[in-house]
């Protein structure tokens, strides 16, 4: 564990490190675009920290690529390589849409040409972990390969609209699936605890920590759409090499539980990017139901919504980051916890205390919207700030009576 520690911090620092050198270029040549209706932030920012993350990760793989303890993992380096260039590809993309808008059609075509460079080298999905079914032909194995790593990306991406809210689920997520990762390895294969998919999750952590400083509200640089695929993308590939490595009969001591290790390759990803997956739901959904492209941009995603709920950009974020944590974590715990009852213990009030996080501003304004109604006409109640707290738009303290009054008349006519 503490060389995957290792490898994560060389990560963090060449990210933080190249965050800073990206920032300064960003900056000194303009290279941002230009405020749109839809974005929280204020000022022109760049959108390149997508690239100083590329750069931790690519040199954090580089080096673990000369440690003897990684020999297994760079033993195909082919699959290596396809990992590089699938991540090149999506960098590339999203820097260009960043500074140029590309059209959506190109980005997806994109993105399925990085998927079947994975898929291509070996780092596909071959068999699912459901009793050793295997996927029917080669051509199935590309297509749930190329599916997966699209929808991931693009999940991961719908959410990147408030400062440090990626890269902060991202550290969680991957934390989550990092611990899972190790912790099968030690059970499957006791002599050799290094795998493709704990190095993976451990460098996205570290160049996600790395990145956070400089993104953190008010942001200095934003990940852009280059950083949120780059995301996904390795999100997806460690699951996927996770993926058909079980044999339940190496469970069969568990009892009960004996499947649950084979279900959570499917389950654990699904959970550690719950709310990225239900935010691409709902917008698939209703932009569908608009007519309009799956991929268009609007300003309805669940983050705008938290905000028009009255939450600050800080609260906001941290409500993501609550519920990524108690979802994925509570999964985690059904397999290491014995009984069981702690587990859903966990979840239950998990929720419940994210789900009052959640709504609680919309009882205070409520709350303040009764007040105001009931103070006298002309007068706004002592207690409250004509600008709400919990709210970035002024209360009307008008009177409603004097709402609708006519305008009155100026002069003597």
């Amino acid at each position: 564990m503490t060389t995957y520690a290792l490898m994560g911090l060389l990560a963090a620092v060449v990210t933080f490190v190249l965050s800073h050198v990206v920032l300064r270029v960003g900056l000194r040549y303009r290279l941002h675009p230009q405020i749109r209706d839809r974005d929280v932030h204020t000022r022109p920012t760049p959108r390149l920290g997508g690239v100083a993350m590329f750069g931790g990760v690519a040199i954090a793989l580089a080096v673990a690529s000369q440690i003897p303890f990684f020999r297994l993992v760079f033993a195909e380096p082919g699959k290596i390589w396809a990992i590089i260039g699938a991540a090149a590809i999506i960098v590339a993309i999203g820097v260009i849409d960043d500074l140029f808008d590309l059209d959506w059609m190109i980005k997806l075509a994109g993105q399925i040409l990085a998927g079947g460079v994975l898929a291509w080298q070996g780092v596909a999905i071959t068999t699912l972990p459901l009793g050793q079914l295997t996927v029917g032909s080669s051509w199935m194995s590309l297509i749930l390969t190329v599916f997966t790593v699209v929808f991931v990306m693009n999940a991961v991406n719908f959410i990147d609209g408030l400062d440090g809210l990626v890269a902060g689920v991202a550290i969680i997520a991957n934390g989550v699936f990092y611990l899972y990762s190790y912790l099968l390895v030690v059970i499957t294969s006791p002599t050799n605890y290094f795998n493709l998919a704990s190095l993976i999750s451990a460098v996205v952590i570290g160049a996600c920590v790395g990145f956070l400083p400089l993104n953190w509200h008010p942001a200095k640089l934003f990940m852009g759409d280059a950083g949120a695929y780059l995301v996904g993308l390795l999100m997806a590939t460690s699951a996927i090499a996770v993926t058909g490595q079980i044999d339940p009969a190496t469970f069969s001591g568990f009892g009960r539980a004996s499947l649950l290790p084979a279900f959570l390759p499917i389950l654990l990803p699904i959970a550690i990017l719950v709310v990225p997956f239900l935010d691409f739901a709902l917008a698939v959904t209703r932009r569908l139901r608009a007519g309009k492209s799956p991929f268009s941009a609007d300003r309805q995603h669940l983050h705008h919504r938290l905000l028009d709920m009255g939450h600050s950009v800080v609260h906001a974020v941290l409500i993501f980051y609550s519920w990524t944590a108690v979802v994925a974590v509570g999964l985690l715990l059904f397999w290491v916890v014995r009984p069981w009852g702690w587990a859903v213990a966990f979840l239950v009030v998990g929720l419940v205390l994210c789900t009052a996080l959640t709504l609680a501003p919309l009882s205070r304004r409520k709350a303040v919207e009764a007040a105001v109604q009931s103070a006298p006409p002309g007068e706004a109640p002592a207690q409250l700030d004509p600008l709400d707290k919990a709210s970035t738009a002024p209360i009307d303290i008008i009177p409603a009576p004097e709402r609708f009054a006519p305008p009155k008349k100026r002069g003597g006519s």
